[in-house]
């Protein structure tokens, strides 16, 4: 059996969560990620919840407004990480169409060369910054951004394919 704040909680989803979830796919335009932000809406509108059954549609509107800024964000966050990405590695081997081949080789590395290289490209950390996020010396930092470099540097060739066949083509 519910509790009455849960029952309240399931009313107020009930009631709210189709006019969140249009709101939301009108601006991302991708339904998947709609629901994934709608559903944060209600996540978020839980953890701050009173049981008082005083949460306006409104706050729920702002929070949802809120996630879909954060996401646009991370998406530009995303696009400047694999340009900085294509513009540090083998300058100019190919060209700005290769965007999947940097996802792709991204995708491609260990999870903890991929983080180290978000944390320098993506989030423009300094050496010191990453070391203390990763809760490491600064010298092990720089060693692994270096590793995680190199390791990018040779899967992207192989993902994209030698440079001359490319201009060949």
């Amino acid at each position: 059996m519910l509790s009455e704040r849960e029952q309240a909680f399931v009313a107020l989803y009930k009631d709210s969560y189709p006019r969140i979830h249009k709101f939301v796919l009108r601006r991302v335009d991708d339904a998947e990620l709609a629901q994934e932000l709608a559903a944060d809406v209600f996540r978020v509108a839980w953890q701050k919840w009173d049981g008082a059954g005083s949460t306006e549609i409104a706050w729920l509107f702002t929070v949802a407004r809120n996630l879909i800024g954060n996401a646009y964000r991370g998406r530009d966050r995303q696009h400047a990480l694999h340009d900085k990405l294509m513009v540090s590695s083998v300058e100019g081997s190919w060209d700005n169409s290769d965007n999947a081949s940097v996802e792709d080789a991204m995708m491609a590395l260990r999870e903890k060369d991929r983080d180290i290289l978000q944390l320098a490209y993506w989030d423009e950390l300094t050496i010191l910054e990453i070391s203390q996020v990763l809760h490491c010396t600064q010298s092990s930092a720089k060693v692994r951004l270096h590793r995680a470099r190199e390791a990018f540097r040779k899967l992207l060739p192989a993902l994209c394919g030698p440079f001359e066949q490319k201009v060949g083509a």
